[in-house]
């Protein structure tokens, strides 16, 4: 009898023995779940940590939405123009009125006053591109212009009015594209932005 229970308890501590010695390994072998959390970020940790960065896309958007301006104080107007233009040149010329019966010789000149044309900087003698004209007027001249005292070119077209202030009216030509010149597209585009402001003159 002493035997058997000699052979009963060795049995059950061979048994215990065993237990602790796998309960001790599993936890040797798994780190707590502080630990992990410290070393190894979870997935959406590191998504978090990307979507921090710039986004190239949105800052492209954004510098497409930057303008440089044509600044002109002596008639009192500005000009917005796409980044693309930066390096443009002003053009200066002039318009002529004609008289509207003719006069003496059939084509008396009784007005004139100057055309501000905006170039585009690719512009080269080998290939011209559509330039931005801007006309001006006093307001005794636009005044005169629409009681057809007199006409502007030979087109029965006048001028299309793009702003004014307390002394000038700014005026797009009559068929200033008609050539259809390459770019002409941006500068219709360019137009259909309302792109040009007025400041009044002391």
């Amino acid at each position: 009898m002493n035997v058997a229970l000699k052979k009963t308890i060795l049995k059950w501590a061979l048994v215990t023995s065993v237990l602790f010695l796998i309960i001790g390994c599993s936890r040797n072998s798994n780190p707590t779940s502080g630990n992990q959390d410290q070393e190894n970020p979870t997935t959406s940790e590191r998504q978090n940590t990307t979507s921090d960065k710039p986004d190239p896309s949105s800052s492209a958007s954004s510098d497409a939405s930057k303008s440089i301006v044509y600044q002109n104080t002596q008639y009192g107007f500005s000009f917005n123009l796409p980044l693309s233009w930066s390096g443009y040149s002003i053009i200066t010329d002039q318009w002529e009125g004609i008289a509207a019966n003719g006069g003496p010789s059939g084509s008396t000149v009784v007005e004139t006053g100057p055309i501000l044309s905006i170039r585009d900087p690719k512009w080269t003698k080998e290939t011209p591109r559509q330039d931005i004209p801007i006309m001006v007027f006093t307001l005794n001249q636009w005044n005169s212009l629409k009681q057809e005292e007199f006409h502007i070119g030979a087109a029965p077209l006048d001028p299309t009015e793009l702003g004014r202030n307390n002394h000038y009216v700014f005026a797009l030509p009559a068929r200033y594209n008609y050539a259809f010149l390459p770019g002409y597209e941006d500068v219709e585009k360019i137009l259909a932005g309302n792109p040009l402001q007025i400041t009044q003159i002391n």
